[in-house]
């Protein structure tokens, strides 16, 4: 009776799993849609992540079994201007059980804005194929799906991440070589029009600031909520397609990417290289160290002067 018990034990796990790998080699591609994530909320070799802009929400409920992570302490260097460290990194990881198989899913709050830049660590430390719920948080409880206050816990993992990160992050000498024209590069800016004219110098209430307002030389204006629809979902790839090409970005060139503190252009960043597939890196440094710089130029068509709005 007790191996008859087992056996039937067994070969439920046995469907369950084959049940669950089905759905989740079913979703390829950098987005996985709300009804996904549901099917697989008990596979093992998925592992969903919350980064909100607002980090008090996880608590208030969030995906099931959901890890929290925290853009301002988790995913930032506390003492320099940096991302995680790989080691403070790979140990987040560990802890939270991923592993080189693991499949990573991201959701966040304000259309996945913080979550975008989430990917963006992930994918320079080594990550890679880390996807976005396609219309994160908002998406999500829109459809009345389930949440949950409970912390999860995760066996340790040993993941071992590269020593060497990925190419996605451009420095100011990176986007000064374009500027002086030393490199073919599409300049993307993904502030609000206001900001791009140089009207203001940063949406109100905002703490990072630059001495000076306008935009880089030569840069294109794609303000980065442009690329949902009202559900918080990404529009087609078609019509992201032809929205960037009205702009004469079509990937026929390197793209760097651009805000005032670069996370809302990893929102860009993802559906320029993740959606559509182009070269693009996220200048991180964006408007607050380049509008600081010395001896650097900027355009201001409002003419603003700093102190003189």
């Amino acid at each position: 009776m007790h191996s008859t018990l087992k056996a039937l034990a067994t070969a439920t796990s046995a469907i369950l799993l084959t049940g669950i790998s089905f759905a989740a080699a079913a979703q390829e591609g950098p987005l996985v849609t709300a009804e996904w994530v549901q099917e697989n909320l008990q596979n093992p070799d998925v592992r969903i992540f919350e980064v909100s802009v607002d980090t008090g929400v996880y608590e208030r409920g969030h995906i099931p079994g959901a890890i929290n992570l925290a853009w301002h302490t988790d995913l930032v260097d506390p003492i320099r201007r940096d991302i995680v460290s790989r080691d403070n990194f790979e140990a987040l990881l560990q802890e939270a059980g991923v592993d080189e198989d693991t499949t990573v899913v991201l959701y966040g709050d304000n259309n996945n804005w913080f979550a975008a830049w989430g990917a963006w660590v992930f994918d320079i430390h080594g990550l890679g194929e880390v996807k976005l719920l396609d219309g994160g948080r908002k998406y999500w409880e829109a459809q009345g799906l389930p949440l949950d206050t409970a912390t999860p816990e995760y066996a340790t993992s040993a993941i071992d991440l590269p020593t060497e990160p990925a190419d996605l992050r451009a420095r100011l000498v990176d986007v000064l070589e374009v500027v002086e024209g030393g490199a073919d590069v599409s300049l993307v800016d993904i502030r609000g029009p206001k900001e791009y004219s140089g009207e203001i110098f940063a949406p109100e209430g905002v703490q990072e600031l630059s001495i000076r307002a306008g935009h880089i030389p030569g840069a294109v204006n794609f303000p980065w909520g442009g690329a949902v629809n009202e559900d918080g979902r990404f529009k087609s790839a078609d019509e992201l397609k032809a929205a960037f090409a009205d702009l004469g970005i079509d990937g026929s060139k390197p793209i760097i990417t651009y805000c005032r503190i670069g996370e809302r252009s990893s929102h860009t960043w993802f559906v320029l290289s993740r959606i559509l597939g182009y070269e693009v890196r996220n200048y991180d440094g964006s408007w607050t160290e380049y509008g600081n710089a010395v001896g650097v130029p900027i355009e201001n068509p409002s003419g603003t002067v700093w102190g003189k709005i």
